[in-house]
């Protein structure tokens, strides 16, 4: 089960317009930003507008059009960005042991370079 929604995490402060941010992609029910402290020459963050803390929450408790909204807004923000053509990679993080920082779900994109290994496997 997910925490509580925190109203004052800097997504939802950007969502109020109470912090800038550099909008690649807008919908009814999604926002996707430049991230502030990039990890890759492309790193976007796509957010869903509604109160959700992670994954697990937003599928238990979104409605179906919300869910589709955001499931294509990541899509399209990749296809803006241009990193369609050579392979970009979505993160997730949802939950303490993920190490989720931001408690309002938030989807990475990455792209732009060769990103490597996800995770590296036992031994290495």
């Amino acid at each position: 089960m997910a925490a509580a929604y925190d109203s004052n995490n800097i997504f939802a402060k950007i969502l109020r317009g109470e912090i800038p941010s550099k909008k690649v992609h807008e919908s009814a029910h999604s926002l996707a930003f430049l991230d502030i402290n990039p990890l890759a020459p492309v790193h976007v963050l796509v957010i869903p507008k509604g109160a959700y803390v992670d994954f697990d929450d937003f599928s238990a408790r979104a409605p179906d059009a919300e869910i589709a909204d955001y499931v294509k807004a990541i899509g399209d923000t990749a296809r803006k960005v241009g990193v369609d053509a050579d392979g970009y990679r979505l993160l997730s993080n949802c939950g303490a042991n993920a190490n989720q920082e931001v408690p309002h779900l938030h989807v990475h994109i990455f792209g732009g370079r060769m990103l490597g290994r996800m995770l590296k496997r036992d031994g290495e």
